[in-house]
């Protein structure tokens, strides 16, 4: 069984505010680790993630559920502005297909 603190989204990006790497982690957006070397910046935000995770067992709260645990319906409402339905609206037609299938389109592009 793989450890819960391997099945959370990190990821490293470089800071130039920080002349450094930041390792983050999507599940606790508060935790982050700067480092010179990317990969030590992952090992330190993996580190941390481990010991908020013991410290979160210690006190007996839940701790976040990874995402790539989570299920998806695979859909969600999206509020745009009148125009910008009307527009799409119309672009669906003239390439006929679907609003859904031209928004699908224009989503996978991105």
């Amino acid at each position: 069984m793989i450890p819960a603190v391997e099945k959370y989204a990190y990821r490293v990006l470089w800071s130039p505010e920080d002349d450094a790497h930041v390792g983050l982690v999507s599940e606790f957006p508060s935790l982050s680790w700067i480092d010179d070397d990317a990969v030590a910046a992952l090992r330190g935000i993996r580190d941390l993630v481990s010991e908020t995770l013991n410290e979160m067992a210690a006190a007996g709260d839940e701790p976040p559920r990874p995402i790539a645990d989570r299920q998806y319906s695979g859909s969600f409402k999206l509020r745009i502005p009148p125009e910008l339905h009307r527009t799409l609206t119309i672009e669906a037609a003239e390439q006929k297909v679907s609003l859904n299938r031209l928004i699908n389109m224009r989503l996978g592009s991105a």
